[in-house]
């Protein structure tokens, strides 16, 4: 027995204590089990922390209206977005406008996004078969004759005629544009497509004509049609100032060319005879204009495929004016023979 007292002594003296000697190492472990728990918990929620969410709940948790309710914030306004300057004020200047290709310039247009047929045949055919029907052959020695000047002196012995400016040239006081001769640098090409229309039925407040013929407008050009205002007031046709009564339509580029070839293919074919264009049409610097009843109007497919949509009564007519880089009648006239409009009657250059 007393051996066996002398053993436990023993083996008690070497036995790891329970007592106060493992509180410390026991609180520390807590601590820190405590300090990963909370920075468990100020992580953002994601998949490895809660596991894999299935698709459907996370198409049910998307709620983006909800998180703009609960947001205590405002977003920053427009004004924060980069603007490019208005005006170029030099290379030196810190602010340059970008590029006409980057989307933030102002000059951005988008597209192209289809190849007209129209402007593939100018390119391809037109455009060559012009300067062969332009061309003027000068011999060699030839030399041009001396023009005389533009703007007249005045001639006499009035003292009026002292130190006034020159006088316009004859039959208007308009300088006509200089005609240059046609060569591969200056091929008159069609520049935009103006669509006009003037509606009557709107006079004195009655808004429907003014509707209709905006979704005329829009249907044929694709272009949303702008509303003008009168000036000035018209007793004698009973117009008031400020009334809305026309509408404009300005068409470039891509819809410029599908205008045409509806125009020149679809609508000028179906027209009972119409002699075509009157060759006096023009304001001497390479622009042409023409006109289309309301029942031409109604020719475009657009209108005819929804004609239920378009009250016939309220249809309205417009004036088409083509605009080209031809600076004289004869040049832009030549180069609209070329796209199919015909012209008739006594052609003024």
């Amino acid at each position: 027995m007393a051996l066996q007292e002398v053993t436990s002594a023993f083996l008690k003296r070497f036995r790891p204590s329970t007592g106060p000697s493992q509180r410390p190492w026991t609180s520390q472990c807590r601590t820190a089990s405590t300090a990963v728990v909370q920075e468990t918990n100020e992580l953002e929620e994601s998949s490895f922390l809660h596991g894999e969410e299935s698709a459907q709940q996370q198409i049910e948790r998307f709620d983006p209206a909800g998180v703009a309710r609960r947001r205590n914030r405002r977003l920053p306004p427009s004004r924060y977005r980069f603007r490019p300057p208005r005006y170029y004020r030099g290379p030196l200047h810190p602010h340059q406008p970008p590029k006409p290709s980057d989307p933030s310039s102002r000059e951005f247009e988008p597209g192209p996004f289809s190849l007209p047929r129209l402007e593939q045949t100018y390119h391809d055919t037109l455009a060559s078969d012009y300067m062969v029907m332009a061309y003027t052959h000068f011999p060699p020695g030839y030399s041009a004759p001396q023009k005389g000047e533009r703007l007249r002196n005045w001639i006499g012995e009035s003292p009026y005629y002292k130190n006034r400016p020159p006088r316009g040239p004859r039959g208007g006081d308009t300088l006509r544009l200089l005609r240059k001769p046609v060569t591969f640098r200056n091929l008159p090409q069609l520049e935009r497509v103006t669509v006009h229309t003037m509606t009557k039925g709107a006079i004195g407040g009655k808004s429907e004509y003014l509707h209709v013929g905006g979704m005329v407008l829009q249907a044929i050009t694709n272009v949303r049609a702008e509303a003008h205002d009168t000036k000035n007031s018209v007793a004698g046709f009973g117009i008031r100032a400020g009334e809305h009564l026309s509408l404009t339509c300005e068409l470039r580029g891509e819809d410029m060319y599908h205008f045409l070839s509806k125009l020149v293919d679809v609508v000028m074919p179906k027209i009972k005879d119409w002699p075509g264009v009157k060759g006096s049409s023009g304001d001497n610097s390479g622009n042409i204009a023409l006109g289309l009843k309301p029942d031409e109007v109604a020719l475009f497919p657009e209108i005819e495929v929804n004609y239920d949509m378009y009250p016939p009564k309220l249809i309205p007519g417009c004036h088409i004016m083509i605009h080209t880089t031809a600076t004289t009648d004869r040049d832009a006239r030549l180069l609209l023979t070329q796209v199919g409009i015909p012209f008739y009657g006594k052609l003024i250059d």
